[in-house]
């Protein structure tokens, strides 16, 4: 079995496999030097998570690739790139961090998609879909440990910094299953699972990023307090595109999270309406308390809500949530990487159909 160790951060050929560096031109200028560092960097990540990841044995190596083939955005991974750039950014511990929050965030998906028992992700049948939960969900440990190796090479620091992301994730995963305390709002008890499950994350990745490469101490405060906010303002749009884009778009059938019976901000917001007398709000929870397995029916219940003032108003929170994100930058010096940030967390938002 290949130790994460003794694999090299740097660009690495691998069998068949491709790197897939993504374009960083949702944060900066396409044509920018910035830009194109990024996308250098990009790569050397994608082929150390390539290496990092390899199994000997067949099925933990193709477990493992699983989702990794399958793409998606890098935003972690590039945060931390754009972060680094407040300080000596080409450094061995960047590209290490950067492969590190990617795989912690690969592991959760894993993890998630056997307790939403969701049939697809990033394209690509779920991993439990193919293999069964118990290797989902073990190829999920895998690939926490091999991040935890990647952290332990950068020190002590690292692994703590690690280890506490990676206790808010599971908090909030519990928190999300055993839902609001008695006497707890349930729209705030969602938000904080929103900082828990998607803000820890994306918090840590700054945070690493300008811990690792010397970038001046009173960034990390504002830079977490980014990503906290940009982190819920991100699952905010998420639960939107579910609710109201183009199943053929975003991946998922529309209306998953409805059938699935989670219960993402419209839904409070509604249930919160009709609790205050909204007639129209109690039309539509009593079609969302339907039973959603037929696809008439959760069209029904999906097209009520969206029809409802709930949803505009959850776009508007999470719109809220990524201009608080963008206020945290205020002590943040002034020039490219400070609107690269910018413009992802407004850009997180906007993507909403």
């Amino acid at each position: 079995m290949t130790n994460a160790a003794e694999t090299s951060p740097t660009p690495v050929e691998h069998g068949t496999r491709e790197a897939r560096p993504l374009t960083p031109a949702a944060f900066v200028q396409a044509d920018s030097a910035l830009a194109e560092r990024l996308a250098d960097r990009l790569v050397r990540i994608e082929s150390l998570l390539d290496a990092v990841v390899e199994q000997a044995s067949a099925l933990p190596d193709e477990a493992c690739h699983h989702l990794l083939r399958a793409g998606g955005k890098r935003v972690r991974p590039l945060l931390v790139l754009l972060a680094a750039e407040f300080g000596e950014s080409d450094r061995v511990d960047i590209d290490r961090a950067a492969a590190a929050v990617e795989l912690i965030h690969l592991a959760t998906l894993y993890h998630d998609d056997v307790m939403d028992d969701a049939p697809m992700r990033r394209g690509a049948p779920a991993a439990h879909t193919v293999w069964g939960n118990s290797v989902a969900i073990l190829t999920g440990d895998l690939l926490f440990a091999r991040a935890s190796l990647l952290t332990s090479q950068m020190g002590t620091a690292a692994v703590r910094l690690q280890a506490e992301t990676f206790e808010r994730l599971v908090l909030g995963q519990l928190h999300e299953f055993t839902g609001p305390a008695d006497g707890i709002d349930p729209i705030d008890h969602y938000l904080e699972v929103l900082g828990d499950k998607t803000g820890s994350l994306i918090a840590a990745a700054g945070e690493f990023g300008l811990r690792y490469s010397d970038a001046p101490g009173e960034l990390i405060a504002p830079l977490r307090e980014y990503g906290e906010k940009v982190g819920v303002a991100f699952q905010l749009a998420d639960d939107l595109i579910d609710l109201v884009s183009d199943g053929a778009k975003s991946g998922k059938t529309p209306g998953t999270d409805l059938r699935e019976g989670v219960a993402t901000l419209p839904v409070l917001y509604v249930r919160q309406d009709a609790r205050a007398g909204d007639a129209f709000a109690r039309e539509v929870v009593a079609l969302l308390e339907e039973d959603l397995g037929s696809d008439a029916a959760l069209e029904r219940a999906r097209q009520a809500l969206v029809a409802h003032p709930a949803t505009a108003r959850a776009r508007r929170a999470a719109e809220a949530w990524a201009e608080d994100a963008v206020a945290a930058l205020a002590p943040v010096p002034d020039g490219e990487v400070k609107d690269g940030l910018v413009e992802f967390a407004r850009s997180a938002v906007t993507r909403v159909a």
